[in-house]
């Protein structure tokens, strides 16, 4: 079996993949009602909220535009300091929203202190972070971002994607008072590609009502109302949602504490490694994700002819994303993936530096 150590798609379990293959199900029928009603309320644990999960046929990038489009009539605050962020800015823009850039380097965390002043200077809608940044391997401190946010501008929404660390780090939406948490299917929930999750309070669905041009296919307020019944405005991933279902269990099963304790010692380990190699870790101590970890490739390694000899012995990595292509690469710990599993990665690799140094 080959094994993806890339932020996405990670590689998914035999018996969730499976799971996929029960026949289809009418999606207005009694039946798929209640698989879809398990799916949502049992993905409520993963955000640590109370309020609605949807459930999206869609990448995560669809609910960045799902985010703009129902919390923003106009004003947009977008914070960026990697290319997720840089994303979701591109997203309002595109959506014709009135759009601040708020920018940091990208081996810098987003920093509450200046998120306050930029609200001190002008009043906005909605506030946009990425919580774990894909392509720079760094955790922002959304929990203190949004702290900042309530006590300069309260009625402020706040907007976080966390498509590659929810389900592997803690982000509490409630008790952070965040009020869109959204993540996709293929990275730490280790399911396929095809579904977005998005957490939504109910402050922020109320303020919906309000907006004008929230689309169609990603109006939240239109899904509220389908989702009350245990139903989508369109068609589902029926498939996915069968494989989400098993999968939530199974997160279950292990323990979200012992999900998020499995991950973090990855990360430890990974950037020991790297360290105890001579690498640099391109994230700043202290903000370092808990999914995924992006070095610094100082010895100027060819990532490409690096990964032709990993997927030899069944395994892969991450180029730099980006604008850090060949500056950097990343290993993924996210999803199914294990200690073990990452001990057979470093002793390739280091089978490939001694060839090449």
């Amino acid at each position: 079996m080959k094994r993806m150590f890339v932020p996405g798609p990670v590689d998914v379990d035999p018996q969730v993949l499976a799971a996929q293959a029960q026949p289809m199900l009418p999606h207005r029928s009694k039946e798929f009602e209640s698989l879809f009603q398990r799916a949502w309320e049992k993905s409520r644990q993963l955000f640590y909220t109370q309020s609605r999960v949807f459930i999206t046929a869609s990448s995560g990038t669809g609910l960045q535009e799902a985010g703009v489009r129902n919390f923003a009539r106009q004003t947009v605050l977008s914070c960026v300091n990697g290319a997720f962020g840089s994303r979701w800015y591109d997203v309002a823009v595109n959506n014709g929203k009135e759009v601040d850039k708020l920018e940091f380097a990208w081996d810098q965390p987003v920093s509450a202190e200046r998120v306050a002043e930029a609200l001190q200077a002008k009043h906005y809608e909605v506030v946009t972070v990425v919580h774990n940044e894909t392509s720079t391997g760094l955790e922002n401190p959304v929990k203190e971002i949004a702290a900042a946010v309530r006590q300069v501008s309260p009625d402020t929404l706040i907007l976080v994607d966390a498509v590659s660390s929810l389900g592997g780090a803690k982000i509490e939406m409630d008790a952070w008072g965040l009020d869109m948490v959204l993540t996709s299917s293929q990275k730490c929930l280790a399911l396929p590609p095809g579904l977005g999750l998005a957490a939504v309070s109910d402050r922020a669905m109320a303020y919906a009502e309000s907006v004008p041009n929230r689309g169609w296919y990603f109006d939240l307020v239109r899904m509220e109302k389908h989702r009350l019944k245990d139903s989508t405005p369109a068609t589902p991933a029926l498939s996915l949602i069968y494989a989400l279902d098993l999968q939530l269990d199974r997160i279950q099963a292990e323990g979200l504490e012992n999900r998020f304790a499995r991950h973090e010692a990855m990360a430890r380990r990974v950037q020991e490694w790297a360290l105890s190699c001579g690498l640099n870790l391109f994230a700043p101590e202290g903000y370092r994700s808990k999914t995924v970890t992006t070095i610094t490739n100082q010895l100027n390694l060819d990532i490409s002819d690096l990964n032709r000899f990993l997927m030899e012995r069944g395994m892969r990595i991450a180029n730099g994303y980006g604008a850090l292509k060949g500056k950097t690469f990343r290993i993924a710990h996210m999803g199914e993936t294990t200690i073990e599993d990452l001990e057979e990665l470093f002793t390739a690799m280091e089978a490939y530096l001694e060839r090449v140094r």
